[in-house]
């Protein structure tokens, strides 16, 4: 029992400024609460803020990647065309434009040119505008899509530009209601086309509803609703061989189109890429200037409840001149007391991130839970949010703190 008393003293004293703090916290805690409130509101942003961003930047690569995998878009474009006259000349795209990028590019591993266009489609009385796209086998397996029902057209289909269709889960809904519609025939525009297929549903992307679309042969799309040039398509989408190589696909299919479109050297291209990885990167972009500037406003609700605990501070050591007084007289050190008050105000800081980061995660749950996307307070945050407030506690208690420490004993005696 003798051996442990040298260590129990100096633990006991150490434990002695954590004691009063928690003792002048009960005394006011009314004050005390309000005064943590600050600290509270901005920890609590703080973890909601960061925690938002995150499930934010998640949800958006689920939907990119429902799109399909290493993803590169190509469109025509207009360019200025030098001569006697200068003139725009709107770039044209083709399907032989795609076989060739195919067997010259090593790097690109499928190629699926596309046609678009909105038209009318019925079902008996029921009729809804929605997209028509003209795609090949290839769109399928480009796009990742996989069929609730029924299956794709035959190449012979293709072929014959055949009035078949695939419809989206949007357009089933709206025609068929619960029915299944494999099978059955519905109206686009003013031809009947026998429904093949019906596509599993991917949901909305950048607000756009993936599902509410009709999929059928190019050929037929070309020359019956388009009414465009033989071969000719309004873009294609094409997947890299892998994540690495699509920088090199992007050279490969410029150098094919360029030779293609005997475009001479410097000469403005009458085509545009853009890659899944851009955007992927534009979005990490965004969301990190977004996630940066709101982290900045709850910062200044940090700020605020640290200014709030130094003028408490500085209240209390008003209030207790006397009982610093008395303090010194019976032999604190003015350390003792700079370590009372510091103390103090680094627990109220304490408890106001504690308070912050359960109700930033209360919320976190409740947002997420609206959202329906998968939200979670992360270790890092929570950690980072109470280390802030400490240093919060540290930084606005140690004025308040050195003046009670700089109190001359008999004015502070004498204070009434």
């Amino acid at each position: 029992m003798k051996l442990l008393l040298p260590i129990t003293r100096p633990l006991g004293r150490a434990l002695v400024p954590i004691r009063l703090a928690l003792r002048a916290i009960r005394r006011n805690a009314m004050r005390a609460t309000l005064t943590v409130l600050g600290i509270l509101i901005g920890v609590a942003a703080v973890v909601i803020v960061t925690s938002l961003g995150a499930g934010a930047r998640d949800a958006v690569s689920r939907q990119l990647d429902t799109l399909g995998s290493n993803l590169i878009f190509l469109f025509p474009r207009s360019t200025s065309a030098s001569g006697a006259r200068s003139r725009t000349v709107t770039g044209r795209l083709t399907e032989e434009d795609a076989r060739a990028i195919v067997r010259e590019s090593t790097s690109v591993a499928r190629v699926s040119p596309t046609i678009a266009t909105r038209v009318q489609v019925f079902n008996g009385d029921s009729s809804y505008s929605t997209q028509v796209m003209g795609v090949t086998s290839e769109w399928f397996a480009v796009h990742r899509w996989t069929f609730a029902a029924g299956a794709m057209w035959s190449d012979g289909d293709a072929l014959l530009k055949a009035k078949v269709c695939i419809l989206g889960q949007t357009v089933k809904t709206r025609l068929f209601g619960s029915q299944d519609p494999v099978g059955q025939v519905i109206r686009i525009g003013n031809y009947p086309y026998r429904i093949t297929g019906v596509l599993d549903g991917k949901g909305d992307l950048f607000g756009g509803d993936q599902d509410d679309i009709v999929v059928t042969p190019l050929g037929g799309v070309r020359s019956r609703f388009a009414r465009m040039a033989p071969g000719t398509v309004h873009s294609m989408t094409l997947t890299a061989t892998s994540a690495e190589t699509t920088d090199r696909a992007v050279e490969q299919i410029t150098s094919v189109l360029r030779q293609r479109h005997r475009l001479h050297e410097g000469a403005e291209p009458d085509f545009e890429m853009h890659t899944q990885k851009e955007i992927q990167e534009v979005q990490q972009t965004i969301f990190t200037v977004l996630t940066v500037l709101l982290v900045a406003a709850a910062a200044i609700s940090l700020l605020v409840g640290g200014i709030g605990i130094m003028n408490i501070m500085l209240v209390s050591v008003t209030e207790r001149t006397r009982e610093i007084g008395i303090r010194m007289a019976i032999g604190a050190r003015e350390g003792d007391i700079l370590l009372q008050f510091l103390v103090e105000a680094v627990v109220l800081s304490f408890l106001g991130g504690v308070a912050g980061a359960a109700v930033g995660a209360v919320c976190v749950a409740g947002i997420g839970h609206a959202l329906g996307w998968s939200m979670s307070v992360s270790g890092v945050s929570l950690a980072i949010s109470l280390i802030v407030s400490a240093v919060i506690g540290i930084a606005f208690g140690f004025f308040p703190a050195r003046r009670a420490a700089k109190l001359d004993p008999i004015d502070a005696l004498r204070h009434e």
